[in-house]
């Protein structure tokens, strides 16, 4: 029969007081960390799960942004195209005055005037910027959309500017082709006459005051009113893509605690469980000291170096 010697059993009871420090240890740094899951040698499958967790997070985040920069881009274009409205409203008023046939020629010049100045007002609302882009000018951000001026070309294009605002969803259009409202004016390539797009009718208005045209204003008032339509539909298009980014925002924020939810309950520790742990462990480890510096006391060096 093999005899148990002292050496044989200081070097077992000095691994179990090794092994009860370790999980002494492990124990302290989950109360340090907050987390259960400190190496992925704690839990090989829950890290797993917390990585995949972190990466959705990540993923929720981006989407986040996404949404609030859609939503500023909308925002900017509904303030933009509400003073457009604002001052269109006010051509009307000129119009239907002028159209009565009571306006002096002076007066008629000064009506002329001020539609022209609202015109340079409604090109610059339509060369708002958002972060440095023209948000009018499709993808062509860097170029403003209307130079001030006679010139009414639309200088941007038609390109969409989409972002998206979730998983599973549909990438949404957060630009307006503002150009289907306002057109390029008179002077169109193969339409003498214009486009009969909002600038082109202003400028008819302008120059049937101005040559004190009142009987062509009552076509102009129609064709005003026809550009007033399109302008709402407009702005209802921006309302309803801010409806969506609106719900996609909410959705993203149930997601995000849904899944940090989850990522809490794999990797945070119950603090008073393990507060419970720590304390018996730390006992435990104290007590073990004690009976090992008894285990281990020897008679004499010679009676230690025999084992």
């Amino acid at each position: 029969m093999e005899r148990i010697t002292e050496l044989m059993t200081s070097q077992n009871t000095i691994s179990n007081l090794n092994q009860q420090l370790n999980q002494l240890s492990a124990t302290e740094n989950e109360l340090s960390t907050g987390l259960s899951i400190n190496e992925p040698s704690d839990n090989p499958y829950g890290a797993s799960l917390a990585i995949q967790l972190n990466g959705q997070l990540s993923a929720l985040t981006s989407y986040t942004g996404n949404v609030s920069d859609g939503t500023a881009w909308t925002s900017q274009a509904d303030s933009s195209l509400m003073d457009i409205n604002e001052q269109v409203q006010s051509v009307q008023e000129l119009v239907v005055q002028a159209a009565n046939g009571t306006s002096t020629p002076a007066q008629l010049d000064a009506d002329a005037t001020e539609v022209n100045q609202l015109i340079a007002g409604i090109k610059q609302d339509a060369s708002a910027q958002y972060d440095g882009q023209y948000i009018f000018s499709g993808t062509d951000t860097t170029t403003a959309p209307y130079q001030a001026g006679s010139n009414d070309a639309y200088q941007g294009n038609s390109g969409a500017i989409q972002r998206s605002i979730g998983p599973g969803a549909a990438p949404v259009q957060v630009n307006t082709d503002i150009s289907q409202l306002l057109g390029n004016g008179q002077t169109v390539s193969g339409q003498p006459a214009g486009d009969g797009l909002l600038l082109n009718t202003l400028r008819n208005i302008a120059g049937d005051m101005q040559a004190g045209s009142t009987a062509s204003l009552g076509n102009d008032l129609t064709d005003l009113q026809t550009n007033m339509g399109t302008l709402g539909q407009m702005q209802a298009n921006v309302g309803a893509v801010q409806d969506q980014l609106q719900m996609a925002s909410s959705r993203i924020q149930n997601l995000q605690t849904e899944v940090q939810t989850q990522l809490s309950s794999t990797e945070d520790v119950n603090m008073a469980q393990t507060m419970t742990q720590y304390s018996t462990e730390q006992a435990s480890y104290n007590a073990a000291l004690q009976a090992s510096a008894s285990v281990l006391q020897t008679d004499s060096l010679a009676n230690f170096l025999s084992s």
